[in-house]
């Protein structure tokens, strides 16, 4: 069988897996602080023996995600805050690790602070506590105020700071359950990045979705033809492999 075989599929395989992470961010185009994933392909020789040098498989090469800022959108709701520049906000992770977010859209239960998909807000001192019921603000800096029920504006006292941080050079990588956090150091655990006083935040907006309807959709057409091309040229080697093998047989 030649060995085109492999290497077209090799190609196939891996157009699924990119059309999946297009598919993926295509859905999330609406989702509010979304950082786009990128999948790249690089090309890796054939090894073993009888493999000619000019057979090469391909192999997944995903760098990450696009940090590129999404739009500004004023909601002028006083728990929606979009983070400015580098800035991230720090969150509890189903496992009680802390990560980062750039979703902003904030709301009160019974566990305080929470984002809209329920994860706690960290503060300065952990998971922020706010009375229920209160008029809550958030400040530039992250502080949050609160103005308890039945009260004027004059009983205005502060409740907690969100916790901000800037993950520099060393950057963030995505983790399964989407939540960013920094990367681990050796084989250890990632480490809890340190607060950014410098860090600011716009109340009143909320970040959107880093993700281009139109570039997605265009991505998810050039990898499907692409993945058409790939299995034709499996079918066409299979069928050369056929008649060669019928001449074979035949003399």
């Amino acid at each position: 069988m030649d060995r085109i075989l492999y290497t077209a599929m090799s190609g196939a395989r891996q157009s699924m897996e990119q059309q999946s992470v297009v598919s993926h961010n295509l859905a999330n185009v609406d989702t509010v602080g979304f950082r786009a994933q990128l999948h790249a392909m690089r090309a890796v020789p054939v090894q073993g023996d009888g493999a000619l040098p000019t057979r090469v498989s391909v192999a997944a090469s995903t760098p990450g995600a696009d940090f590129a800022p999404g739009p500004m959108n004023r909601t002028g709701r006083a728990l929606d805050v979009a983070l400015e520049g580098d800035a991230w906000l720090a969150v509890q992770a189903a496992d009680g690790t802390e990560a980062y977010t750039r979703r902003g859209d904030l709301q009160v239960d019974s566990d305080g602070l929470v984002t809209s998909v329920g994860r706690p807000v960290i503060g300065e001192g952990g998971p922020i506590q706010v009375p229920l019921g209160a008029q809550l603000s958030v400040g530039s800096d992250g502080t949050l105020s609160a103005i308890a029920q039945g009260q004027g504006p004059d009983a205005l006292v502060a409740v907690g700071r969100l916790k901000l941080v800037t993950p520099g050079e060393a950057g963030m990588v995505r983790g399964d359950d989407g939540l960013f956090r920094a990367p681990p150091e050796g084989e250890g655990a990632p480490a809890a990045l340190l607060a950014d006083d410098q860090a600011r935040l716009v109340s009143g907006a909320l970040e959107g979705s880093n993700v281009g309807a139109v570039d997605a959709m265009v991505s998810m057409i050039d990898v499907a033809r692409r993945y058409e091309m790939q299995t034709k040229v499996i079918s066409t080697a299979d069928e050369n492999a056929q008649r060669a093998n019928s001449l074979l047989s035949l003399s």
